[in-house]
């Protein structure tokens, strides 16, 4: 159960850079303030659970990478961030550092 935890935590991870985002229009200011704080509450509940069982350094580094791949994505597909081979290649390379992480 710990690594749905995590994995649901990396997700909500995912929110709060995207209320961050929000934020800066001025029409969307407090939504995007709400959203951002809320993610990040469910986000360290969450990986709180997950600590229980799951090593420090594991679960900081699978919830940091799933929240850097997440948000990269989102922004590409979501707010026109800038797509190139070697960006992509890059979030490759944190999932990989993720996967060996998990194997070890």
């Amino acid at each position: 159960m710990a690594w749905v935890y995590l994995i649901m935590a990396g997700l909500f991870e995912i929110g709060w850079p995207v209320g961050l985002k929000m934020a800066q229009q001025a029409d969307t200011r407090w939504l995007g303030i709400v959203i951002a704080v809320g993610f990040m509450a469910l986000s360290g509940w969450m990986l709180w659970l997950a600590q229980k069982q799951i090593p420090l350094g594991t679960s900081y580094a699978v919830w940091t990478g799933i929240g850097a791949a997440g948000t990269f994505l989102v922004g590409i597909f979501f707010y026109g961030d800038p797509s190139s081979f070697m960006r992509y290649l890059g979030v490759l390379l944190i999932i990989s550092g993720v996967v060996v992480l998990k194997l070890a």
